[in-house]
């Protein structure tokens, strides 16, 4: 029988089991580089994408729409769904919600790329961390509550276009040029940009030598939200190298000028099989596209979980991509999920 995982279920998965969730897997022998592109396919109304992936037993496809024309009918810009297909018999196990899958893995994926330096840096302070976000959306409040889910933070910048009321998840909001974001940016242990921009909406030459950048929001080979700076004195890790080189303009753009050589882009496959440790003193750059491995890894772990709460009796070995139950959920993260959940 097929179970349904709405939002909630795939919430319920929280931050510390899903970055133990990716983590794993790679470890464990789950190659990227195995997944096909995704298709993006022109629609009448837009666009309609299609992510298939296939590992540890299991096969699953993300089909998600994009509707410029829906806010203005009241309804979500983006839709997806996400399907959940035993390998061996090919029968549909789940289905989930593709927007909470997709809100809950992006800064999954970040977190656990970026994990050891977190916690090398909450280590070596004592008051805890210091973020800059930039970006007042899910993704960015998601990221800097993933993080806070597995280290300390003293304190939350974020950073947005225009002027408002600062979220509660953040201490301050400050607009983009104003003066205090550079002071903000020197002293940040952390910096996130999850934004809509086509250019930099960071100065890389502010940004420590010490510091981990979690950059989600360009996935064209056009777009960028680092600058050339901060990625040529950068390690900078990567998903897969090929995509990097394919659709993240942050790294594309970096090295068509000559700043960046694609040979030293760091896989996290890399940093997960202890074939390389980023140096102390450059800043790491964690620069994600969003992958369907990532999306079936999270979807098998919240249904590990989700799949036999809704609908008992429901259960299978999960060889790659198995996790532990996760710690009960605080305020913070049944915060997110009914922010996720309510994100159009």
């Amino acid at each position: 029988m097929t179970v349904n995982l709405d939002a909630a279920d795939v919430f319920a998965l929280g931050p510390v089991a899903a970055v133990a969730a990716i983590r794993d897997a790679l470890a464990g022998g789950l190659e990227p580089d195995s997944d096909v592109p995704r298709a993006v396919l022109p629609l009448a109304y837009g666009q309609g994408l299609l992510m298939p992936s296939e590992a540890g037993g299991w096969f699953g496809v993300k089909i998600a729409t994009v509707s410029p024309g829906n806010p203005a009918r009241g309804l979500q810009r983006i839709n997806a769904t996400y399907l959940l297909h035993d390998s061996e018999t090919l029968t549909c196990a789940a289905i989930l919600d593709g927007i909470a899958l997709t809100a809950l893995r992006t800064p999954a994926v970040s977190v656990a790329a970026g994990l050891d330096r977190l916690r090398a840096l909450a280590a070596g302070s004592a008051a805890g961390l210091r973020l800059v976000v930039f970006g007042t959306g899910p993704q960015g409040e998601g990221h800097a509550r993933m993080i806070r889910a597995h280290v300390p933070v003293a304190d939350v910048t974020v950073v947005a276009r225009s002027a408002g009321t600062s979220p509660l998840w953040a201490n301050r909001r400050l607009v983009t040029g104003d003066a205090e974001v550079a002071s903000r940016v020197r002293s940040a242990d952390v910096v996130v940009t999850a934004t809509s921009a086509c250019e930099p909406v960071v100065d890389g030459n502010l940004v420590q030598d010490s510091a981990l950048v979690l950059a989600v929001g360009s996935h064209e080979p056009s777009v960028r939200e680092l600058d050339g700076a901060l990625m040529g004195r950068a390690t900078v890790v990567v998903e897969s190298r090929q995509v990097a080189l394919r659709e993240a303009g942050d790294v594309v753009l970096a090295v068509r000028e000559g700043l960046l050589q694609p040979a030293s882009l760091v896989p996290m496959t890399d940093l997960l099989r202890s074939s390389c440790s980023p140096l102390a003193d450059r800043p790491m750059v964690v620069k994600t596209s969003g992958m369907a491995w990532e999306d079936l890894v999270i979807a098998v772990a919240a249904y590990s979980q989700g799949g036999r709460r809704v609908h008992h009796g429901v259960s299978r070995d999960l060889p790659a991509c198995s996790v532990a139950p996760p710690p009960p959920h605080d305020d913070s993260v049944t915060a997110l999920a009914k922010a996720w959940a309510s994100h159009g």
